[in-house]
């Protein structure tokens, strides 16, 4: 999936991009904007950008560059097991295989609850003191669109209309 970002300012949508964009979009608006918030599409959770320099100059973390492997812990039938190190490469390699197909197969099928969350977590900041909240989140929950647009009907259009894009792939899913 494509890691997309969202930025309010207040109630105001500033843009929806990758990051290069979102800094960009904030860069345009400079120290205009007041009460900027940013948020992960994917997640629905607030987000911070390193906003140093321009937007064009190219960013480098300090140090040397992560690898990305962690070690974790795989429970599995010993029958798991043993196909596991039948195969070629070994089980780590196995596995990686597996899931980086299962995630290639799931691409074009986002997945309803992650959406519901991900519309939960952005709602929860922007309009949990908003009337009608507790409802619009059991309506998004029970996956009604025509509740949660009632119960979101006198929040900021910008707010309402971006939970119900996050939430998009659970709509109209069976529960």
């Amino acid at each position: 999936m494509t890691r997309t970002f969202t930025a309010f300012a207040g109630d105001l949508w500033i843009a929806t991009g990758d990051e290069d964009e979102i800094r960009a979009a904030l860069h345009a608006i400079g120290a205009e904007a007041q009460n900027l918030l940013l948020f992960d599409d994917n997640t629905g959770r607030q987000v911070d950008i390193d906003l140093r320099g321009s937007s064009t100059e190219p960013r480098r973390g300090r140090g040397r560059p992560k690898l990305g492997v962690q070690a974790r812990e795989v429970t599995l039938l010993p029958r798991h097991w043993d196909w596991l190190a039948m195969q070629p490469g070994g089980a780590s390699v196995t596995l990686r295989r597996l899931v980086e197909d299962a995630r290639k197969a799931a691409k074009d099928r986002p997945s309803p609850r992650v959406a519901m969350d991900a519309a939960y977590h952005f709602l929860t900041v922007m309009a949990g003191d908003r009337p009608g909240y507790e409802d619009a989140i059991r309506a998004l929950y029970a996956r009604d669109r025509e509740a949660f647009e009632g119960a979101s009907r006198d929040w900021p259009s910008s707010i309402r209309d971006h939970g119900s894009a996050l939430a998009q792939p659970a709509w109209g899913q069976a529960v």
